[in-house]
């Protein structure tokens, strides 16, 4: 019976620690675009932070949080997101451009 605790309480201890370092690999990224109208800077925001998260080896978890602010020229829009690592990173130039490597 004491065998059987002990390993109950190794295999908890085990879980937990592999829990941790799970949610440890895991990053808020965030991009910024701006452009002279709302839709295409939102658009250079998402499309950017889907290009960084992919060139950084990870995978976004959660929904992605948007923020525009309009200049006296153009709109600023930031995006952000939750993003888990899941394979090396790739080859990019820039946010836009990643190469499937």
């Amino acid at each position: 019976m004491r065998s059987l605790k002990l390993g109950l309480a190794a295999t908890a201890m085990f879980c937990a620690l592999s829990t941790t370092t799970q949610a440890a690999d895991c990053v808020r990224v965030a991009t910024v675009g701006e452009a002279v109208t709302h839709d295409i800077a939102e658009l250079f925001s998402k499309n950017g932070l889907k290009n960084v998260i992919y060139g950084q080896g990870r995978v976004g978890q959660g929904p992605v949080q948007t923020t525009c602010k309009s200049g006296s020229v153009t709109t600023t829009c930031q995006s952000s997101q939750m993003a888990c690592k899941v394979t090396t990173p790739k080859t990019c130039l820039g946010a836009w451009l990643c190469l499937p490597m």
